[in-house]
């Protein structure tokens, strides 16, 4: 079932970002895939920042995309894929800006977007949600949480065979210093273990190194790169053979930038120390659900999860209250930006 609201307000926005374009007193937003938590802030902050939103539970498709009529502009979540005959849909009842609450844009097909006259925008969130979570995931995979909490839950509390290792001890590469690769960046400098980094574009105080190299000398290696055409399996069996003995995977970016097929063999065979995580391939349809009663066909996903070296967490890495707030807000102000320029241009 769908649950649609309006709001209507006439309150002049106050702009959180730097354009100086003056925006129009009400401004229309249709909001697609849109939870509880999310429509609260929607409701709460849109008549801040002048804005009438349309509020939907039900993922953008062919069939709503009329939901948007009379507003160019749309906020979609990052957990649906927003196919070509969508978005002529909404190209046709005249949406021309798509805001993706989420910082990457892998599940829209940007191209042909632009090429119907839909312009696809992301938004920034705390990087602090996703570095402190990825620093969790990398203190859980040394100290083998797993497999304690494990033993534990059967009440059996010896100690492991196997000693946890120390951060400081430790040699971290950071794959991809965006916002949140630096973000993991400047936690692990108070650990005081040696940091490697790796990106097509450096741009902070980091030790780069060839991608190779990291591979070949980190204890731990965690993913904080965009997933695109280039990176997709970006750790591939070759890349995975590459890799430290006894290392560490830690993803919390994109499932696909990891080729599972290749990764499961590491880790069963006890090359790979283990990994934490946070998305997989395949993830589609099974996290965000509860799976409890359904059949779960994604094998790779179960394999991992059989291994007490390896720890799986449904794509939450994000999932703060600040993060969450962040979101809203620059989903207001990117269709607000988008509006000011089309009215600047018209």
């Amino acid at each position: 079932m769908s649950s649609t609201g309006r709001i209507r307000a006439a309150v002049r926005p106050t702009r959180a970002s730097a354009s100086s374009s003056p925006a129009v007193s009400t401004t229309g937003i249709t909001v697609y895939g849109c939870e509880q938590d999310e429509a609260l802030l929607f409701r709460e902050m849109a008549p801040r920042f002048g804005m009438v939103p349309t509020i939907t539970e039900e993922a953008v498709s062919v069939a709503n995309a009329g939901l948007a009529a009379g507003n160019r502009c749309i906020s979609v979540g990052h957990k649906t894929h927003v196919t070509r005959s969508t978005l002529t849909a909404l190209s046709r009842v005249g949406v021309e800006y798509l805001s993706t609450r989420s910082v990457g844009s892998d599940h829209i097909d940007v191209s042909y977007a632009k090429s119907i006259g839909i312009s696809v925008g992301n938004v920034a969130y705390s990087p602090d949600s996703v570095a402190d979570y990825a620093l969790m995931l990398m203190l859980m995979a040394v100290r083998q949480a797993k497999a304690t909490v494990r033993r534990t839950d059967a009440h059996d509390y010896r100690l492991s065979d196997i000693r946890g290792k120390e951060l400081r001890d430790l040699t971290v590469g950071v794959v991809g210093t965006g916002r949140i690769g630096t973000a993991v960046i400047d936690r692990l400098q108070g650990f005081g273990c040696r940091v490697l980094a790796y990106d097509n574009r450096p741009g902070t105080a980091a030790d780069y190194v060839p991608l190779d190299e990291l591979l070949r000398h980190s204890d731990i290696v965690t993913l904080h790169t965009p997933l695109t055409a280039e990176t997709r399996h970006l750790l591939d069996r070759r890349r995975i053979e590459q890799m430290k003995g006894g290392a560490f995977v830690i993803n919390t970016g994109r499932g696909q930038l990891i080729d599972t097929e290749a990764l499961l063999p590491a880790l069963e065979s006890g090359r790979l120390g283990g990994a934490a995580l946070d998305v997989l391939e395949g993830e589609e349809g099974i996290f965000y659900t509860d799976c409890r009663n359904k059949l779960i066909e994604n094998r790779s996903l179960l394999r991992l999860q059989e291994l007490p070296n390896v720890h799986i967490s449904p794509h939450m890495a994000y999932y703060t209250e600040r993060a969450l707030s962040d979101t809203i807000r620059n989903s207001l102000v990117n269709c607000l930006d988008f509006e000011s320029r089309a009215t600047c241009e018209s």
